[in-house]
């Protein structure tokens, strides 16, 4: 297809219509993302249309947005059995039970976001470690009468930072590639746009977590209920201990995944040796449904499988379609392209960058394309006024890889509202780390405090 050329007005204001349907249906109706999105993409087939592009056109773009989350999509399916199946195996039931042994009530928000910080860094997956030790910290929090959007907000605070401060995470390595920086220099100049965030973002976990009431009768109910009704025992660490070494022997998400469900599968038939081919079939398909005699327990426990991710699946694969179809046809370039050519400053250059990763993320869901496309459009403006690849590199992932968690309809956010059960806009304001990240970025641009330049560089 020889692509068509659309003007940067035109461009603008379909972003802007997009933007507005989206944000109205899902922030002041309370609509569920799916449908608005499937609405945006019905609108835009209508203006291809118009503008002369081919169902074919519009098929191949909505074909090159969904190939991008092949591999994820996939990840989310593995990731819906394991957490299944590691409550069914006492994993998590076991890990809030030593939680509630070590955590002080006082301090278990900020500890929750240091905890989710350090496993990410190790592990280098903001997903896994959400999926994991996530659950069971908003376990713990719920059972503490937290409130569970601030604990959500925690969590995905710390497994952010760990994916972004990790040299085994795969953003953090795009973010490093495309801009042409050295992996672990990105890393190190990161700091100055992360140390603070995350010393600001610590602080207001403190504050607020300390705001609440924390019931320790209630927390001993339910360490009682956990601990008569699931097999608690310190064999729950191992696991996590493998999920580590695969990380640290840079063993792919997908092996990682299939090894820690065969792990787990196993320690399930040695505490049950009767259990049924058929009953582990359902459980890795729908789910475990906790049958204690604590409705809050069940609520709590009952979760996984591999058909509750299909929700966010069907949310992906159509928020992606839209993000396809406004690349294929040239709509996010043309409205990126003049923004570079008047950009010779420093501070203007970060924050527009940082403005369009956040669009991006916006427009068309996807954290990878987020890095992707602001970093090949604004490399040349980097280049030009003598900036360092490391400037950008940091500007990528403040603005890109870490915004995807607060978009309801991205792949990030809408799978850290299926694996918590917290909606994307409930745990939004409590994502510190996240909203801080970008301030912290533009602010080094406009001071020029830690901000890399290539001529500086030996």
């Amino acid at each position: 297809m020889e692509k068509k050329k659309v003007p940067f007005s035109e461009s603008i204001i379909i972003l802007i219509v997009l933007l507005v349907i989206l944000g109205l249906s899902v922030i002041k109706f309370g609509l569920s993302p799916e449908v608005p999105v499937l609405f945006t993409v019905l609108l835009l087939t209508f203006w291809a249309k118009l503008r002369g592009f081919s169902w074919q056109d519009i098929q191949n773009g909505i074909k090159e947005g969904i190939s991008v989350a092949i591999i994820p999509i996939f990840i989310f399916m593995l990731i819906g059995a394991l957490i299944g199946i590691c409550i069914k195996a006492g994993i998590i039931p076991s890990i809030m039970v030593l939680g509630f042994h070590l955590i002080s009530g006082s301090f278990f928000v900020p500890s929750v976001f240091i905890v989710c910080s350090i496993i990410g860094v190790a592990i280098g997956s903001g997903f896994t470690t959400i999926s994991t030790v996530g659950i069971a910290l908003f376990g713990i929090g719920s059972s503490m009468g937290a409130n569970p959007a601030l604990v959500a907000g925690a969590i995905i605070s710390g497994a952010v930072f760990g994916d972004k401060m990790s040299p085994l995470s795969d953003s953090t390595n795009l973010s490093a590639a495309v801009a042409e920086s050295e992996l672990f220099a990105h890393i190190k100049n990161m700091m100055w746009s992360t140390i603070p965030s995350f010393v600001v973002s610590l602080i207001l976990f403190w504050i607020l977590g300390n705001s609440g009431h924390m019931d320790p009768t209630k927390i001993e109910h339910t360490s009682r209920i956990l601990q008569n009704n699931f097999s608690i025992t310190w064999w729950a660490i191992v696991p996590i201990i493998l999920m580590l070494i695969c990380a640290w022997r840079k063993i792919p998400a997908i092996p990682t995944l299939f090894i820690n469900i065969a792990v787990t599968v196993i320690m399930i038939f040695i505490q049950s040796p009767h259990e049924s081919i058929q009953a582990l079939d359902t459980l890795i398909m729908n789910g475990f449904v906790a049958k204690t005699s604590d409705a809050s327990v069940n609520a709590l426990l009952t979760r996984g499988g591999i058909s509750s991710m299909m929700s966010t699946v069907a949310l992906i694969i159509s928020t992606l379609s839209l993000g396809g179809m406004l690349m294929k046809f040239n709509v996010m370039q043309s409205a990126m392209e003049p923004l570079v050519k008047h950009l010779k400053k420093p501070g203007r250059l970060i924050t527009i960058t940082i403005l369009s990763g956040i669009c991006i993320n916006l427009f068309v869901g996807e954290q990878y394309l987020s890095v992707i496309l602001p970093g090949r459009a604004f490399k040349p403006a980097f280049d030009k006024i003598k900036l360092s690849p490391l400037a950008l590199s940091r500007v990528l992932e403040d603005g890109g890889s870490v915004i995807n968690y607060l978009i309801p309809w991205g792949v990030a956010g809408s799978f850290a509202a299926s694996a918590l059960g917290v909606p994307v806009l409930q745990f939004l304001p409590f994502v510190f780390f996240s909203l801080l990240s970008p301030i912290f970025s533009i602010l080094s641009g406009v001071t020029g405090i830690g901000l890399k330049w290539a001529k500086k560089e030996k």
